[in-house]
């Protein structure tokens, strides 16, 4: 009887192992997904800034804040709703609303028509990422949450990547307008796939003694994370690095199309290789070395992607100055792992620093801070500063305009390293 018992278990162990993956799968495609058509609008700001005369101002405008304003906004609010109900549900509404408005900005013939347009994808994918951290800390232990919120974010440069490459690679082969059309329509029938593979599981299941009948009111979640400082010098921090982040996955394409004189295709199959290697790599390293030593010292959360912004900054200043698109290739490929090491230890953190009933919420709490200040910001002050530049550097004045942002990473590795000072009081065990 020993045997079978044994045999029994081996077997369920195995099938929940197939099913985190199945899940983990799904919900990395559906985030790939989230970042293709949240970025795609990088590569495509060559063609559109040409088609509708717009300034680098009303691109950054247009690329940033117009997204941020909705999705940021209206983040909390739904994140709330899935600590109470079905985050499957609310994820699936989610993925349809911004694959739709994404086709919709094909249809744009005007800067305020694509404004708005992007206002839609900002309010489709406010319920995209909340409820999907909420989800992974349900499906694995504690002691795998980094690792698997580090696989979640694969997304983000594989998304990227793609939204970069494939809406290069349309908008020169047909026009920018039925790039947005074909990745919006592919979210469409990604939605019932998501529907059918990913099941709402037990809140709290891994987390014995947190699970609460009804979910605490928005009042009591925000005065516990009043009284978390770790959770504020984290989120600013993220903040800070996001600045810089999605700035330059909004015009590191434009600026190798400027400064090195290369076509659309060329640029975006350039810059999406290393988003593609250089993200994934640190992703990855950034959420196991959060599961090796965190476990024993829970400041690591914070110290591991404060040690990697400091690092980012000579890479950045000898790719973006180097002459060489070769050379700018090879060294550009460090500081892109660099930056997004933070991923996984910073996601998972704040997965612990509230019970699990509260996590939807918190983490929307987060992105709200993270995307209203590193989207609605970065992409727009490096526009900004670029049309300022464009007096004393002409087509170059994106060149400096990003070395200039590198100062956030430095701003971002300060707030993290004070935040490591509270995370081991500030953590729920």
């Amino acid at each position: 009887m020993g045997w079978m018992n044994r045999a029994r278990r081996a077997e369920m162990s195995q099938s929940l192992l197939q099913r985190r993956g199945r899940v983990l799968l799904v919900l990395v495609l559906v985030y790939t997904f989230n970042f293709i058509d949240r970025q795609i609008v990088g590569i495509l700001a060559v063609p559109i800034k040409a088609d509708l005369l717009l300034s680098d101002t009303q691109l950054g405008l247009m690329g940033g804040l117009a997204f941020a304003l909705l999705y940021t906004g209206l983040g909390i609010p739904i994140a709330y709703l899935a600590d109470r109900h079905s985050r499957c549900w609310i994820m699936t509404g989610a993925l349809a609303v911004w694959s739709a408005m994404t086709a919709a900005c094909g249809l744009a013939q005007n800067f305020w028509q694509l404004f708005f347009a992007r206002l839609g994808v900002g309010i489709g994918e406010a319920g995209g990422v909340a409820p999907a951290y909420s989800l992974i800390s349900d499906y694995f232990p504690q002691h795998q949450r980094a690792r698997a919120l580090s696989v979640y974010s694969f997304g983000i440069p594989i998304g990227s990547a793609l939204g970069i490459v494939f809406g290069g690679l349309i908008a020169s082969w047909v026009n920018w307008r039925m790039a947005f059309v074909v990745v919006g329509l592919a979210g469409i029938v990604l939605v019932p796939i998501f529907r059918f593979n990913v099941a709402e599981p037990p809140r709290g299941q891994y987390d014995h003694g947190n699970a609460r009948a009804n979910a605490p009111r928005f009042g009591k979640i925000l005065a516990t994370l009043v009284n978390k400082p770790g959770f504020w010098l984290l989120s600013l921090g993220a903040a800070c690095s996001s600045m810089m982040g999605y700035g330059l996955f909004f015009w590191l394409p434009s600026f190798f199309v400027r400064s090195y004189g290369i076509t659309l295709i060329h640029a975006s199959l350039f810059y999406g290789a290393i988003l593609l290697i250089g993200g994934l790599i640190g992703i990855w390293a950034g959420g196991w070395l959060a599961d090796r030593l965190g476990q024993s010292r829970r400041g690591a959360y914070a110290i591991v992607p404060a040690v990697a912004f400091c690092a980012t900054v000579p890479f950045y200043v000898a790719g973006i100055l180097s002459h060489s698109l070769l050379l700018s290739f090879f060294v550009m490929l460090v500081p892109t792992a660099l930056g997004l090491v933070w991923l996984g230890p910073v996601i998972c953190a704040m997965q612990h620093l509230v019970a699990p009933d509260m996590r939807a919420t918190t983490s929307a709490i987060f992105l709200f801070i993270n995307n209203l200040i590193g989207i609605g910001l970065g992409t727009l002050a490096i526009g900004a500063l670029s049309d300022v530049l464009t007096v004393h550097f002409g087509a170059d004045s994106l060149r400096y305009s990003i070395l200039a942002g590198t100062g956030f990473y430095v701003l971002a590795a300060g707030l993290f390293f004070l935040g490591a000072r509270f995370l081991t009081r500030d953590w729920e065990e």
